[in-house]
């Protein structure tokens, strides 16, 4: 769909801008916003309870995710902002992670983190205002103003003096009128997809556990395995001990410090329990193997994989157990690990743990002979790349949406199409 353009343009004297219709204004936001007007006194009462917003609990182009219930007096120091209907949300810390959000119907309560900055509209339409401080070029400018390199801020003071567009009062509400429709159907599309990822990735780990667990023959004679959790396995299948398929090298693991990592960058992996964490000058191992996480938060969720497969020349440190399989067929073992329930044997709950213990005296149900195993491992290559190939084009097509969403707010709120008659 192509847009028309305003008959006029002028410049604006703002680089990011660029030129503007003729008869817009421009104006820095402390004209026409006002920042961090209220805020919780230490006199609030220790037992009142806030609705608290960290900046984790926003995320670019999708607002307000998260919140918690707590009480004041065990609130974070930084819960302080008070938020109310039509405030935007800025974060002045971590700016990269463009923290953004337009507040709509807030809970009276509703508290948000220093971290941001609370503008209030008087001069602009809130929905405009917040429009445009999710544009490209607005955005640019927070970031580029922000000093710090761990976590890169801006101050309030610096942030309210960039510019903002200052269309007349009926323009700003026909195009945030205009740029609510388009967004929601865009963000419907992204939102299919999104599905559409989370069932392919469903399917992915449905079709290789049970390549590993079963085998590939549906009709192949069955057998009680004599471990409740594992039910029947083919008939000539071997259970037993992981410890009877691997050997552990965890011995041969050598964890180093985030500074001995800085002194030694280079191009060999450093796994850790999550994969692959950093790259190093040296490598312990050059052979294939199964890396298992040993713990972290991850043992449990099971967001990511906890069995991976590391090839060539790397290091790993405390946080991955090393098996060595009995044979070559590493993707097999580590797909068959990977399909395990973990959960009764973790350890901890602040920080779950894995002994390598518990790993290696799990039972499993295994193909009797390498060739079997090569041919399931070969199975599941093949398939992971046909589901992995539809992953990718769903992938690409979100990227591609956020990219129009993202080109269409900008073009609208700087004047670079004009949106009057397609508000309705």
């Amino acid at each position: 769909m192509s847009f028309a353009r305003y008959p006029a343009y002028k410049d604006s004297g703002v680089e990011w801008l660029g030129d503007v219709p003729e008869h817009w204004a421009v104006e820095r936001l402390n004209a026409v916003a006002s920042c961090n007007d209220e805020v919780l006194p230490e006199t609030t009462p220790a037992d009142q309870v806030i609705e608290y917003v960290e900046i984790s609990g926003v995320e670019a182009g999708r607002g307000i995710v998260e919140t918690s219930l707590v009480a004041f007096g065990a609130a974070p120091s930084r819960a302080r902002r008070i938020v109310r209907d039509g405030d935007i949300l800025i974060s002045t810390v971590r700016t990269y992670l463009r923290a953004i959000a337009q507040v709509s119907n807030p809970p009276e309560n509703m508290v948000a983190s220093t971290g941001f900055a609370v503008l209030r509209p008087r001069k602009l339409a809130s929905r405009f205002l917040g429009y445009a401080c999710h544009t490209e070029g607005f955005v640019n400018e927070v970031i580029a103003r922000s000093v710090g390199v761990s976590y890169p801020a801006i101050n309030a003071s610096e942030l309210i003096r960039l510019a903002a567009p200052l269309p007349p009062v009926i323009e700003q509400t026909a195009i945030a009128t205009f740029l609510d429709r388009e967004t929601a159907k865009i963000d419907a599309l992204v939102a299919e997809q999104e599905k559409l990822i989370a069932l392919l990735q469903e399917k992915r780990q449905a079709v290789i556990s049970h390549a590993v667990t079963k085998g590939l023959d549906p009709n192949v004679p069955m057998k009680d395995s004599g471990v409740e959790w594992l039910g029947e396995v083919p008939a000539h299948w071997e259970v037993g001990a992981i410890k009877r398929f691997f050997s552990s090298l965890d011995s041969r693991r050598v964890p180093l410090s985030a500074e001995e990592r800085t002194a030694k960058q280079g191009d060999f992996p450093y796994y850790g329990a999550s994969g692959v964490i950093d790259s190093i000058d040296e490598y312990i191992f050059e052979e294939d193997l199964v890396l298992v996480s040993e713990d972290g938060a991850n043992l449990l969720s099971r967001v990511t994989p906890i069995a991976f497969v590391a090839t060539g020349k790397y290091w790993v440190n405390n946080h991955a157990h090393i098996l060595k399989p009995i044979d070559a067929n590493v993707r097999f073992w580590a797909e068959r690990i990977e399909a395990l329930e973990l959960a009764p044997v973790i350890t901890g709950s602040a920080q779950p743990k894995l002994t390598i213990e518990a790993l290696m005296n799990l039972v499993i149900a295994v193909p009797s002979t390498a060739e079997e195993r090569a041919s399931i491992s070969s199975y599941i290559q093949l398939e992971s790349e046909k589901l992995d190939s539809l992953l990718s084009e769903a992938r690409t097509a979100i990227t591609l949406l956020q990219e129009r969403r993202t080109a269409l707010i900008s073009a609208a709120v700087t004047g670079q199409i004009d949106v009057r008659g397609l508000a309705a």
